[in-house]
């Protein structure tokens, strides 16, 4: 597998109102060091992934003229923001390990 594909095999399962950092993508892929490799696997994903759901580890949010729709998106979403326009990574990182069923809601993931 390409390391695209599995890069966008991951993104596809970030739930609703969570985010992931390029880095934790790069680890989860045994790449630790590959995160810039992950921000260009995903300035060319698929228009059907959700990829506003990716953030820099400090919770920037980038894209350059595309940020301001990231950020709209995530906040539809829910995905709580710091005073400073970052997200609030401590209250929404997703670590990829699946919800424990579909009907369970990110508050009570956040809660445990």
């Amino acid at each position: 597998m390409k390391f695209s594909e599995g890069v966008y095999e991951i993104v596809k399962d970030i739930p609703l109102g969570r985010v992931i950092s390029y880095g934790q993508i790069a680890r989860m892929l045994g790449n630790p060091r590959g995160a810039r490799t992950v921000g260009w696997a995903m300035a060319n994903c698929p228009d059907d992934l959700p990829w506003q759901r990716v953030v820099m580890a400090d919770g920037s949010v980038t894209g350059g003229t595309w940020a301001g729709l990231r950020r709209e998106l995530l906040e539809s979403e829910g995905v709580p923001f710091l005073p400073d326009g970052r997200v609030d990574i401590k209250k929404c990182v997703w670590d990829g390990i699946a919800l424990k069923s579909p009907d369970q809601s990110i508050i009570e993931c956040l809660d445990q």
